[in-house]
């Protein structure tokens, strides 16, 4: 009976054996797989990038699989931390998410200085700092060209990362401000001055005053211009 118990032990060992050497065998393909769609995916991205693969569930039973197809889940993208999505074409039927972490070491802008709302950013209010893109608020400004000479929508302390939705166009013309009002058409070309009825950005349009009390449309133009073409 010993002899038998021993035998029956030692089978179930080299099962077990067998069973952990497979799922071992499956997660190198899977890993391999998460891998190799999110170097594609980063292929593009501007800085350096560091990409960290974790491990599926272990308790997870994989079957063998011959062909496997990493993909993202819908709306995700390569950036920061997600979960990568790895499915058998070929052999077994399964569908599993494995962790990973995207890094993307570059350089952003932030304010050198406190800035005020409504202040024009010129090249001394920016400076560069480097660091981990994926960890930082979405709409980050990398270039300075995409900055200079924008208004700005909130007040930032010295430090404060730039986004592009907390910078506007600066106000080309003021309501109530006394502008050139430039009517042009085929063959003629008027100048006078006017009273804009409302506050406008460069390329908006605008309501205009003239001095004998008529009111035209017309484009801001940077300099208190606006320019109506008939």
């Amino acid at each position: 009976m010993l002899r038998i118990f021993l035998s029956m032990f030692l089978s179930m060992l080299c099962l077990f054996a067998s069973a952990s050497a497979v799922g071992q065998n499956v997660q190198d393909p899977v890993r391999s797989a998460v891998q190799q769609l999110l170097a594609q995916q980063t292929a593009g991205l501007p800085g350096q990038i560091s990409i960290e693969i974790g491990q599926a569930d272990p308790r997870l039973a994989l079957g063998a699989c011959k062909q496997m197809d990493a993909f993202l889940p819908s709306g995700a993208r390569a950036w920061g931390r997600i979960n990568v999505g790895v499915r058998c074409l070929s052999g077994s039927s399964w569908t599993i998410f494995v962790p990973a972490r995207v890094r993307v070491e570059g350089e952003y802008l932030v304010a050198a200085r406190a800035l005020g709302r409504g202040q024009v950013v010129g090249e001394g209010d920016i400076a560069p700092m480097r660091g981990d893109l994926t960890e930082l608020p979405p709409n980050m400004i990398i270039d300075a060209r995409q900055a200079l000479g924008l208004s700005v929508n909130v007040a930032m302390a010295a430090g404060q990362p730039l986004r592009a939705d907390w910078l506007k166009a600066p106000v080309a013309v003021q309501s109530g401000q006394i502008v050139k009002l430039l009517a042009r058409g085929t063959g003629f070309s008027i100048s006078h001055d006017g009273r804009a009825l409302a506050a406008a950005q460069p390329g908006q349009t605008v309501q205009v005053r003239t001095g004998g009390g008529q009111v035209v449309s017309g484009v801001a133009r940077a300099g208190g211009i606006v320019e109506v073409v008939y």
